[in-house]
């Protein structure tokens, strides 16, 4: 005898079914190609035929910290520096919560809106444990990161900002190279990462919001010196009124400031990354400040200051990866971190031994 089947208003519909978290024709691509390294001519003529597959690729070779990636890294960014140098690069920073994410999804739509292509390098902070980026805000620019004329790409800085920032660079070659001419490089917030990214870009942005209080104003400070331009997001609703006065304050402060060897007044301004109520005048900032600079020379003369800082840094950097290379440094390392574990030899002493025995095998 069969069951009687229950009365009820409970209906159940059948889910939505999700779409794949990874696109699947970019999926089939990458699993054709797999993870085997390909010749130095490959990466180039597909980043300069503006393949962001072999763009992305790249980049990882440069971030790797793996020695055998290191010298096909820089093969490929000697043979696509002749074709880089053709955008305009912006730095792009601000206090944590003012909206950076949505500033740059809308700022940067409106960029490709106009026929430009932009591409984002945003230097995340990483885990100290775990080595990968702490915030993972990047997820949020959805309608940017679906935009054929963006491309956009989180760096986790691993603890080193500096090794951030000369990857950095080499990440700026590839995709000048590749062919976007605005480049955003995004920093986390306020911090040491502002003074690392200013010396890359052209041009700096500093975010801002109205009544962040005084407790602050410390830390403005020194970012505000580097800023080209101050905007006061969240300029909408309520907010308003609040971001006028805002303008009018930081307009004041910015008159004790000594003149920019640019020649460039800095100016401040309004918007709302939500409404896009002032994207416009940021561009128009940009446009503005580049048409200057270019004319009265310091566009390129600040070129050619990053390219010898960057020599310098790379001397240092070399330096420094010969050193802890070295068999025998990297054998005597753990027994000299003993010795002064155990209060056998102080840190000056523990450094210079090391060092002078770095020194008489290179001098042989």
């Amino acid at each position: 005898m069969g069951q009687k089947k229950k009365d009820t208003a409970l209906k159940v519909n059948e889910g939505i079914q999700q779409p794949p978290s990874i696109n699947p024709a970019f999926a089939a691509k990458a699993k054709k190609r797999g993870k085997k390294l390909l010749d130095t001519k490959q990466y180039v003529d597909g980043i300069l035929s503006g393949d962001r597959f072999m763009l992305s690729q790249a980049i990882t070779l440069v971030e790797s910290a793996a020695l055998r990636h290191h010298q096909k890294a820089q093969e490929i960014i000697e043979q696509c520096l002749p074709f880089s140098g053709n955008s305009i690069r912006i730095g792009i920073t601000g206090v944590p919560g003012v909206g950076k994410s949505t500033f740059i999804e809308s700022f940067g739509s409106y960029l490709t809106q106009k026929g430009h292509k932009l591409a984002v390098l945003a230097i995340d902070p990483s885990s100290s444990r775990s080595k990968g980026s702490i915030l993972g805000d990047k997820t949020r620019m959805e309608k940017l990161s679906s935009d054929d004329k963006a491309f956009i790409r989180p760096s986790p800085s691993a603890g080193s900002l500096g090794g951030v920032a000369r990857k950095t660079r080499e990440s700026i070659i590839l995709a000048e190279a590749a062919g976007f001419d605005v480049v955003f490089v995004e920093t986390v917030g306020v911090g040491q990462s502002e003074t690392a990214v200013h010396s890359m870009v052209d041009f700096f942005l500093l975010l801002m919001l109205a009544g962040a209080g005084d407790e602050l104003q410390g830390i403005k400070r020194g970012i505000m010196e580097m800023a080209d331009v101050l905007m006061i997001n969240k300029a909408d609703g309520e907010n308003k009124e609040r971001a006028q006065l805002a303008k009018a304050e930081y307009k004041n402060a910015l008159h004790l400031f000594p003149p920019a060897e640019s020649g460039w007044e800095t100016k401040v301004d309004t918007c709302s990354a939500v409404t896009n109520n002032g994207i416009e005048n940021v561009w128009k900032h940009i446009e503005d400040y580049r048409d200057l600079t270019k004319e009265n020379g310091y566009f390129e003369h600040r070129r050619r200051e990053q390219a010898k800082m960057v020599m310098y840094e790379s001397i240092n950097q070399n330096l420094k990866d010969h050193f802890y290379q070295d068999e025998q440094i990297r054998a005597m390392i753990k027994d000299t971190e003993e010795e002064l574990l155990n209060s056998k030899i102080s840190p000056f002493n523990a450094a210079r031994k090391l060092l002078d025995i770095y020194y008489e095998r290179k001098g042989k």
